[in-house]
């Protein structure tokens, strides 16, 4: 799955390779080799793409989507429980950010308005439809688990227990808690930064993390 923004038009002229040049001392050639790609190359940030892309750079937004592209699915995923739903969330996130860009206050916030938009759209979308049945694990279409063979089979049976009732416990939080829980848990938000994804205080925060955490040791006990 593949998020794809496109400008009008092409672009002004294709780019040029040059072939490998030879040069020639006496009756021997050497080939002149490209120079090695420099390890150290810096990546631009956020807010530096974010500056390009206002100013019409398709190419700074594209790096954004591939930057931001699968922690979005992954989230949307894990809220929805669904592939279709979070494949149509992802595609909605990026193209409004593309549209709403230029509303961005700061352009160093780009990682936090996504996964608000994300997880506000996924929120509307749970409120709205009647609870579905878990997934056997808590794996992506297109990502299947690691199946390489472990030295102890039960071992491996356990696991895959523990993803099923793990799932099954996500499922049954309230769409808020599970939001906060994924959050913080799996993309490693800070309580900050899920209050600003949320719209609620940081107590808030702490409070539904809490409640989430303990139902899902309760959930989890009976397996273990």
């Amino acid at each position: 799955m593949e998020v794809e923004v496109q400008a009008p038009g092409g672009p002004a002229g294709a780019p040029t390779h040059a072939g490998h040049a030879r040069s020639v001392t006496g009756n021997a050639t050497q080939e002149d080799r490209p120079a090695a790609p420099d390890a150290t190359v810096v990546l631009p940030d956020d807010q530096t793409l974010v500056v390009r892309a206002r100013e019409g750079d398709l190419g700074a937004f594209e790096m954004l989507v591939r930057r931001y592209q699968r922690p979005i699915y992954q989230l949307a995923f894990r809220m929805l429980r669904d592939a279709g739903e979070a494949e149509d969330v992802t595609q909605e996130v990026f193209l409004t950010s593309w549209r709403r860009l230029p509303e961005l206050r700061e352009a160093g916030a780009f990682g936090g308005w996504m996964y608000r938009s994300a997880t506000n759209r996924c929120l509307n979308l749970l409120r709205r439809r009647r609870p579905v049945a878990p997934l056997a694990a808590d794996t992506e279409p297109g990502h299947p688990p690691d199946t390489s063979p472990l030295s102890d089979p039960e071992r491996a049976l356990g696991m895959a227990e523990g993803l099923q009732v793990l799932t099954a416990a996500l499922d049954e939080l309230t769409p808020e808690q599970r939001a906060v829980w994924l959050l913080f848990e799996v993309h490693g938000r800070s309580y900050a930064e899920i209050a600003q994804v949320l719209d609620v205080s940081p107590q808030a925060v702490r409070g539904r993390l809490a409640r989430a955490r303990a139902q899902l040791v309760e959930r989890m006990s009976s397996w273990r």
